[in-house]
């Protein structure tokens, strides 16, 4: 979920800036419109879209994710349903805002029915005239002018003309739509600037409506004319905004833009296949192991890599291989199918998930990578000559494994982690002075053509863990290299190390 926010706020960071460059400043008021309403939509649409087409095309690297070793399982274990029961403070804090936000738009709402229930009201044809004791306002909402008793009796009517506009276009549902995404989204500061933009936007449409029967200057002498006092609503239309006052009077003064420019909307194409592209070609095959301990937590269990039995009798597996029979999604139990449920929907995330009985004779979930089995993912990677983990046809061999190419794919790695875990220096964490708890080392390595191992990176805590993860890496022995299609190929990993500092 948080990287799905992240790209809806990244899309509208982008489509406001095509906008504040190449749009704003041309006088295109109704295209511009429905650009500022119809970007926030597709910056939610976007990032669920997903074309198999284009990954095809465009080369995709994929790396196996390989069961997390853990140093210390017992620790790990009892620290893991130890978070499991503690309350998720960012959920906490996500509703808490939208709490608030949600009773100041009411207390908004609230202040616009007041004035009209304690203020006259004069019903028009088409409208109703809200008249004001106090305030030297001018405003709409929906199709109630608010306007102040002398502008009213001095027969100012450009105001109420210029209000007009804004009533029958109804300017009144777009601010609304962005009050309801700033109370969903009170976080994102895109939702902001996208209201200010279409605040301004709605005086430049009514400003060039009344000036079409109106003096120009005239109008804009008027608007300079006296000063007014302002309801601090964002979703009402006001005629006197003093930040907007010099920007509507240098538009109404500006020529029309020729028709020539409405080719900076073609800008639109590139940019959205650019989304597309990114969208459909994020790394979303691997394992998100966190989601999945989450997941394994709310039902009080929690396992890696081995499985481990939690309170509730039910037990996970993920990345490696179980022997048994597979239980039919018809036989489940109906905890079974909740839980089931609840992997399917682990977004970014293909997993194939099943329950197997394994040797023991216990009911245990199961859930593996699961790749599409489309040429492209069978093709070799021209760059440096490694290909998926999932597709290889004849898997690296470690020293002293034997059998099928399934018994070798577990055998390497249960031989890996068990290499891993054995070599590690796992008292090193604790002289490191880091925050006691549950911590994670990520390593990502080769097995190259040869059969050696190469590329080692690792993303640690502290640089004294990664030095030593990359260590124990580079210390597994020589591995007969992976096959495909008869050649050596070189195959990448991706180890989780996971350990609880004292």
């Amino acid at each position: 979920m948080i990287n799905y926010i992240v790209q809806v706020v990244l899309f509208q960071a982008l489509f406001l800036a095509v906008y504040d460059f190449f749009l704003q400043k041309e006088t295109f008021f109704k295209w511009n419109r429905f650009y500022l309403l119809s970007t926030p939509i597709l910056s939610f649409i976007i990032p669920l879209l997903k074309f198999e087409s284009i990954q095809k095309t465009i080369p995709q690297e994929y790396i196996e994710q390989l069961p997390t070793v853990f140093l210390n399982p017992q620790e790990v274990i009892v620290q893991a349903n130890k978070y499991s029961s503690a309350p998720n403070h960012l959920a906490i804090i996500f509703y808490v805002g939208l709490a608030l936000f949600l009773v100041l738009f009411l207390i908004k709402l609230f202040k616009i029915f007041q004035l009209i229930a304690t203020n006259k009201v004069l019903k028009k044809e088409n409208y109703s005239l809200v008249l004001l004791d106090n305030r030297q306002s001018a405003f709409s909402f929906f199709n109630y002018i608010f306007i102040n008793k002398h502008l009213l009796k001095s027969e100012d009517l450009q105001i109420i003309k210029h209000e007009l506009v804004h009533c029958k276009q109804n300017h009144t549902l777009d601010l609304l739509f962005f009050e309801i995404l700033k109370i969903v989204l009170w976080f994102n500061p895109m939702v902001y600037v996208y209201q200010k933009r279409i605040t301004l936007l709605h005086e430049y449409i009514s400003d060039a409506e009344v000036v079409l029967k109106t003096d120009k200057k005239m109008y804009f002498n008027k608007l300079l004319a006296e000063t007014f006092n302002v309801e601090n609503i964002s979703f009402i239309n006001q005629f006197f905004k003093h930040s907007l006052i010099k920007k509507r009077i240098v538009m109404i003064t500006k020529e029309k833009s020729k028709k020539m420019k409405q080719l900076k909307y073609l800008l639109m194409v590139p940019l959205l296949v650019s989304m597309l592209v990114y969208v459909s070609c994020s790394n979303d095959s691997q394992i998100d192991i966190e989601q999945v301990e989450k997941i394994l937590n709310e039902e009080n269990s929690i396992s890696e890599g081995k499985y481990f039995e939690g309170e509730n009798g039910f037990k996970m597996f993920v990345g490696t291989h179980l022997v048994g029979e597979v239980v039919s999604i018809e036989e489940y139990t109906e905890k079974e199918k909740m839980v089931f449920n609840k992997f399917k929907n682990i977004e970014n995330s293909k997993l194939e998930i099943s329950i197997i009985i394994n040797e023991n004779g216990d009911r245990v979930f199961f859930a593996k990578t699961k790749y599409s089995s489309n040429e492209n993912n069978k093709k070799i990677n021209d760059n440096d000559g490694s290909i998926p983990f999932a597709t290889i046809e004849d898997v690296p061999v470690f020293p002293g494994c034997t059998g099928t190419k399934l018994q070798l794919r577990t055998c390497l790695q249960e031989k890996i982690t068990s290499y891993v875990s054995s070599n590690f220096n796992s008292k090193l964490a604790n002289s490191l002075g880091l925050k006691p708890g549950v911590k994670r080392i990520f390593v990502m390595f080769k097995i190259d053509k040869e059969g050696n191992i190469t590329d080692v990176k690792s993303r640690a805590p502290h640089q004294k863990l990664a030095d030593e993860a990359i260590r124990v890496i580079n210390l597994l022995p020589k591995m007969m290299p992976g096959k495909q299609n008869g050649k050596a190929v070189g195959v990448k990993y991706s180890l989780p190390i996971a350990f609880k500092v004292e």
